[in-house]
Parts: structure tokens; C-alpha cells; sequence
């Protein structure tokens, strides 16, 4: 074994857990997260210092990319290529940031996600207002620390003269922590800025006065003031962005949707994609035509609508189902003191605020000292201009330039930077003008000392500063705001009739299961033929309904099927249905009762009405049955383990209900003594039933009730016919009538029950 090899012996998890904390601190402090004070990832700050050092700004030419990405990376961010050029092409993207910092020549991508050209072809700069990060880097204002390998010095942030992490926002992904803090308008930011200075107490709903919320670069519509004012408070809230749409009428009275701004981040080629599909599959009825008509004028998708389209229905679709109206979640953390943070409104103000108190301190104190130190240079060359020909004449008897400073120093108590400054001084500055000219600028520089002090002793007069200069700064890059804000998150109502279009239709359901939707013209063709089924299998129900309508069924367990009747499959009458569990899964021992089709479920007055075996009875709302998610069947009303439901009625207005058992009891009473419940509700006892009894039969009959008789068949194949006169109305959870004399041997007991008409007159 070489002498050079050493082996640890290590639990491998701690091993990981070292390598992977080491990692993560990595990515979170220096790739993934922006700095809380001047809003910039380590990759983009080494960017725009490279361009800045480079002399690569907004007063100078062009240079290709590729140069600025090989400065990058040699100097201080040693990683690939393309990592630097596609954060390089961001900063210059105007879709992506609200107020761009670096100005491209070429193809710097697209709002289509289109990829830019290769580095080799395009040329950048910094722009303007990114210079207003860099300025004042050279006066001491930031630390720097040493590049990767020691051969140069990096800034660890900029001085930032306006707050760029709220004004161009932020989004990144590192481990365990994520960033999504949005654009803002630049004026109202700095607003925020000036308020909290002047009042540092300001609560965020004073703040929200000047700063109103998000504003993105792509325009679009913001709902939501109650999601912006939690994440202010918070850091963490969500709203919703809305594409601004029109309406313009075509010749002929049809319609079209204009689309002229749409929400940020979202892919423009992608969405008119997605509108296309819907049109194409039918999943939206009105669309006959998607374009794009986006040039240099500005962001255009046209949706030319079918002729008595509704515009408003298909709108509505189209935000809710496609990326013409997003959620946005704020997240907003950042780096402050070296630590990932979720920051709100305050912390991100105040960290800036503070970070420009440091910068305009700094910077004073540079300023000053080299005020000072030119004074300093000033006083000692008025002084030698006084006793000029001594100066000379001590000059011209020195040996060289070193003799004469110290022959100065030693003969007149100059300093050595005011000899220095003597000895250098040409001869044609030995005029009387440049004397003039000396003491006017010592006395400039007076002031200057003076109102530099002034500025270090007062921290009213150091804010002061820093407002100026930031209101200096709105009035010479702010525009106006591009996304308008809206204080309440609209509902999406969707028109059925806009999804499918309106078109009568055959529902058939089988006993066995067996389920279809008919075409009225498929069956007027077949109407003398038998529908399609199964020889053993029996029509269960056969509805005439529309596409718009809903197909509710009901099973012996108690569950319901909800199937809007356009998602039924579309078959031919002579053809055999689809089994209702290759649409919606249910138990194999559960059968379909009953099927209704529902137009309204906000009918008034309105009911389901369940009737179990063991005589159990239940009343709910038709309302309580409408859902948004139908892929399972759903609960219709709660039973018993042993029990199971024997019939289901829809009803409305003044109904009663008669119970029959398999003894032959029979109880009558109105339909209002049953209570209403939920959906998930258990019934209430319909019926008091003997030992071994149970219900073979639930009638609901009108009030006033025609004139009826039942006819009762037992399993003795007897039959008797009861008037319905016979069956007293009594209350609900009693025993019940006997309508059939018990025998001691062999009793007549009920399986079914038939009604009748029965009319006196005959």
C-alpha cells in the first residue's frame, strides 16, 4: 500500500450526512438563493462585475456574449458555460424581468420558450439602471473577498442604488428551501422604501397605500389583495393572474376573444397550443379558429368564435382550464446574514435600508478622506506658491526628486504628501490664476468636508441621502404600472352548454348494468326494433334526455353514480351498452335500482326520497347531490351493515308515502313527517317492523291522490287488491294496517306490490 493512501473507517451515513450538509449549505448560500440587499444570486452579481470591471456598460459598444461568459468563468464562477450564459440571457429577457440589467443584441429567446443563439452570435452590455447597482463599488462601499483561485478580488454584494430583489423579483430552488418572490414596479417600491425610512413603524396596510402589489413585466390581471397583504405579512401568499382579454365583433356578428396579455412565466406557443387541443377534441364548443398574431406591436392571440357562440361561457373555460389564468404562491426567501430566510414585506425593506446605510456611510467616509486628504495637498501647494522662489531655489539645490521632498520636509514642515505634490507640480501652474484657482478649491472642498461630516453625525441626514438618490433614480427609470390589480379573486361559473354541445338523447340502464346514450336519430331508425342487450338482461330504465343534462344513479348499497349524460359513450340502440364499472368502479354485488336525469339540481322544493328494507326512510335536498368530482361512486345515504336500499324516488310538492311489508302491513302517512337531512345522513325509522319483518315495498302517491288501488302478490301466488281508502293516514314508526288475515298454517306473505288506477265510474 502507497504511503500517500490513508483509509478512515466511517459509518457510511455519517459520511453522507457531512458531504450532503456540505453540499446543501453550498447551493443555498451561493447558487440557488438571492441575497436579501441587492436581490442577486452569486452567478448573477459575478456577471454584471465581470461586464462592470470590463468597462462592458451602457455608454459603450457591444461585445459578444461569449467574451463576458469567458471572463465569468475565469475569474470567478469556475462552472459551465451555459449555467452563466442562460442566467446572463435571463437578466436580459424584458418577459422575465420587470426592469432589465443587462440590454442583448441578437436572439435572446422568446415569451414561446424559444432557446437563444449560441453565445458566439449575440452581444450584450449592462444597461442604465444596472449601472445604478455597481455605482460607488469602487469607493470601498461592499467587502470584497478573493476569487476562487486568489488571483483576483469579488464584491459579496453590490451597492444596489434601488431595491432590485423586490423590483425584479426572484425564483430558484435549492435543498430544502425554494424562492418565488415576484416583480414589483419600481416607483412604488421605492415609495415603500421612503415610507419605512419616515416611519418606521408603518404597518404593511400603510405600506400597501404606495406599494400596491405585484407588477409583471407581462402585464396580466392580479386578483387577489387579501393573498398579496399575507404574503407581505407573512412571506407566503397566493392570488391569481388573469390574462387581459377583449371581445371584437367580426363581420357578420361573430365574435372573437383578444388575448393581449397574459400571465407571467406562462409559455405563449404552449397556451395557444393547449386552446387548439380543447377546440380539437371538442372539449369546449365555439372555437372555430386559434391564432397568434403577436409582431413588434405588441403580444396578440385571436380566438374567432363560431356564429351564437357565447363568449363569456367559453372565456370562462378557457381561464379555468387552460394557463390563460394562473395561481402565483409567493416564497419569499432570501439570504440575510448568511442564512436562508422567509422574509416579509418589513424584513426585505428594512434589510435594504440597512444595506444602504453601510453603502452611503462607506461611501461618505471614502469621500471624505479623500476630501480631506486633497485639502490637505491644496493648503501645502498656496503655502509653496507664498514663498515660491525659496521653494525653487531649495528644489534646484537638491540632488534628485528624493533629496527635494526631503529638503522641503526638512526646511518648510511640509508634510511628505505635500512635498510630493510640490515636487510634481508643472511649471506652468506657477501663475497667479492658479493661485486664484487653489484657494477657490480649497474653500469647495471646505463644504464638502463639512457636509460630509454633517451626513456621518446625523443618521436623519444619512437617510436624506439615500432618499434623494432614490428619488433621483424613479425619476429618471420608473414607467407606468403594467399588471392591473383587482381586490377580489373572481369565481369561475362554467356553462355546461359552452363543454358540450346541446343534443337530445336515449339514456338506456340495464338490470345487469348496461348503459348507453342513443341519438334520436339512431333511434327513430331502430324504434321497431328491441334495444340492445343481453337475451337474460332486462331494460331497467329508458330516459329521454340532453347532453347537457346528469345522470344520477342509485344502487342497493347506498351509493350514487354521478355521470354527466355527455360522458355517457355513444352507441346505437341495436347495440349493447357499456358495463357501468368499466365507467365508474363499483362492488360486484351492488345493482343499479333507479336512473334520473337532471337538468337542475337547484330545482326549489326539490327531494330524494330512500327507502330501505329494514324499513328505514330518508329525505335530502336534490342540491345536496350535485358534486364536482365523480370518478367513484359516492354516498346517498348511510345504512346498516344488513341493510340495503329498496327504492329511490324523486319528488316535489305535497306527497305520502306508503310502506308495505312482507307481512302484509301496510303504514301511510305524509312525506313531510320525515325530516331533511345531509347527503351522508342516515334515514329515520319509517316503519316499526315485527321480529323477522321487512319492507318489500315504498309507494309515494300525490296529494290530493287520484283514486288508486295496490294490488299485493303473495308467494302463494295469491293476489288481493286493497283500496287505498282501506290504509288509514296515521304518523311515521308505526306498526302499520294489516292487509291480509294472518292464517295459522302457511300465512300469506307479500312479495310484491302493484298500483292501479281505479275509476268509480266504471
Amino acid at each position: 500500500m502507497s504511503l500517500l493512501e490513508k483509509f478512515l473507517d466511517l459509518p457510511f451515513e455519517e459520511v453522507i450526512g457531512d458531504r450532503f450538509g456540505r453540499y446543501s449549505k453550498y447551493i443555498i448560500q451561493d447558487r440557488a438563493l438571492p441575497d436579501a440587499r441587492d436581490g442577486l444570486k452569486p452567478v448573477q452579481r459575478r456577471i454584471l462585475y465581470a461586464m462592470y470591471k470590463e468597462g462592458n456598460t451602457a455608454d459603450k459598444p457591444f461585445r459578444k456574449s461569449a467574451k463576458t461568459v469567458g471572463n465569468v468563468i475565469g475569474n470567478y464562477h469556475p462552472h459551465g458555460d451555459s449555467s452563466v450564459y442562460d442566467a446572463m440571457v435571463r437578466m436580459s429577457q424584458e418577459w422575465k424581468l420587470r426592469n432589465v440589467l443587462i440590454e442583448m443584441h441578437g436572439n435572446n429567446g422568446s415569451i414561446d420558450g424559444d432557446p437563444q443563439a449560441a453565445m458566439r452570435y449575440t452581444e450584450a452590455r449592462l444597461s442604465k439602471i444596472a449601472a445604478e447597482l455597481l455605482r460607488d463599488i469602487d469607493k470601498d462601499t461592499v467587502f470584497f473577498i478573493p476569487n476562487f483561485d486568489d488571483s483576483d478580488e469579488e464584491p459579496t454584494v453590490l451597492p444596489s442604488r434601488f431595491p432590485n430583489l423586490l423590483v425584479n423579483g426572484s425564483t430558484g430552488i435549492s435543498a430544502g428551501y425554494a424562492t418565488e418572490i415576484p416583480p414589483h414596479h419600481l416607483g412604488e417600491v421605492i415609495d415603500a422604501v421612503i415610507m419605512l425610512m419616515e416611519h418606521p413603524e408603518a404597518t404593511v396596510d400603510e405600506l400597501m397605500t404606495v406599494m400596491k402589489g405585484p407588477d409583471f413585466p407581462t402585464g396580466g390581471i392580479i386578483q387577489g389583495i387579501e393573498g398579496i397583504k399575507q404574503a407581505y405579512e407573512t412571506g407566503k401568499g397566493k392570488i391569481v393572474i388573469r390574462s387581459k382579454t377583449s371581445f371584437e365583433v367580426m363581420k357578420g356578428g361573430r365574435e372573437q376573444i383578444i388575448v393581449s396579455e397574459i400571465p407571467y412565466e406562462v409559455n405563449k406557443a404552449n397556451l395557444v397550443r393547449k386552446i387548439d387541443e380543447l377546440r380539437v377534441d371538442r372539449k369546449v364548443e365555439g372555437i372555430a379558429e386559434v391564432r397568434d398574431e403577436t409582431d413588434r406591436t405588441g403580444l396578440r392571440i385571436v380566438i374567432d368564435l363560431k356564429k351564437d357562440a357565447d363568449a363569456g361561457g367559453v372565456l370562462a373555460y378557457l381561464f379555468k382550464n387552460t394557463d390563460l389564468q394562473i395561481s402565483y404562491n409567493f416564497n419569499m426567501v432570501a439570504i440575510a446574514n448568511k442564512q436562508p430566510k422567509l422574509m416579509n414585506l418589513m424584513h426585505l425593506l428594512n434589510a435594504y435600508i440597512e444595506h444602504q446605510k453601510q453603502v452611503v456611510k462607506k461611501r461618505t467616509q471614502f469621500d471624505l478622506a479623500k476630501a480631506e486628504d486633497r485639502l490637505h495637498v491644496v493648503a501645502g501647494l498656496i503655502r509653496a506658491m507664498s514663498i515660491l522662489d525659496e521653494v525653487i531655489s531649495t528644489i534646484r539645490a537638491s540632488k534628485d526628486k528624493g533629496d527635494a521632498k526631503q529638503n522641503l520636509v526638512k526646511s518648510f514642515d511640509f508634510t511628505d504628501r505635500q512635498a510630493e505634490a510640490i515636487v510634481t507640480l508643472q511649471l506652468y501652474r506657477l501663475t497667479n490664476t492658479d493661485v486664484t484657482q487653489l484657494e477657490k478649491e480649497a474653500r469647495e472642498l471646505e463644504k464638502t468636508i463639512h457636509k460630509l461630516e454633517a451626513i456621518l453625525a446625523s443618521e436623519q441626514k444619512l437617510l436624506s441621502v439615500i432618499k434623494n438618490e432614490l428619488e433621483e433614480i424613479k425619476a429618471t427609470y420608473a414607467d407606468k404600472r403594467r399588471s392591473e390589480i383587482q381586490a377580489e379573486i373572481e369565481e369561475i361559473k362554467i356553462n355546461l352548454e359552452v363543454m358540450v354541445p346541446s343534443e337530445d338523447v336515449i339514456v338506456t340502464v340495464t338490470r345487469d348494468g348496461y348503459i348507453k346514450r342513443t341519438s334520436i336519430r339512431s333511434y327513430s331508425a331502430s324504434s321497431n326494433d328491441e334495444v340492445g342487450k343481453k337475451e337474460e338482461d332486462v331494460l331497467l330504465e329508458q330516459l329521454e334526455s340532453n347532453t347537457t343534462e346528469t345522470l344520477l344513479l342509485f344502487t342497493n348499497k347506498g351509493n350514487y353514480l354521478y355521470l354527466p349524460v355527455h360522458e355517457l359513450p355513444d352507441i346505437k340502440w341495436k347495440d349493447m351498452g357499456q358495463h357501468i364499472a368499466n365507467i365508474i368502479p363499483i362492488d360486484k354485488a351492488e345493482r343499479i335500482l333507479k336512473a334520473y336525469s337532471i337538468k337542475d339540481f337547484n330545482l326549489p322544493d326539490t327531494y330524494l326520497l330512500f327507502c330501505s328494507k329494514q324499513g328505514m326512510v330518508k329525505r335530502s335536498l336534490l342540491s345536496e347531490y350535485k358534486v364536482q368530482r365523480y370518478s367513484k361512486p359516492m354516498v346517498a345515504t348511510k345504512l346498516k351493515e344488513d341493510d340495503e336500499v329498496l327504492s329511490v324516488h324523486l319528488i316535489s310538492g305535497e306527497k305520502e308515502i306508503i310502506l308495505i311489508t312482507h307481512q302484509a302491513l301496510a303504514l301511510r302517512y305524509s312525506v313531510d313527517e320525515i325530516s331533511i337531512v345531509g347527503q351522508k345522513a342516515a334515514g329515520v325509522k319509517g316503519i316499526n317492523l315485527k321480529d323477522e319483518d321487512y319492507v318489500v315495498a315504498c309507494l309515494v302517491i300525490d296529494v290530493p291522490s287520484q283514486m288508486k288501488e295496490l294490488e299485493l302478490l303473495t308467494h302463494r301466488q295469491g293476489v288481493k287488491k286493497v283500496l287505498l281508502q282501506q290504509i288509514e293516514i296515521t304518523s311515521r314508526a308505526k306498526r302499520g294496517v294489516k292487509l291480509i288475515k294472518e292464517l295459522k298454517s302457511n300465512p300469506h306473505r307479500v312479495v310484491e306490490v302493484k298500483e292501479h288506477h281505479h275509476d268509480r265510474e266504471k
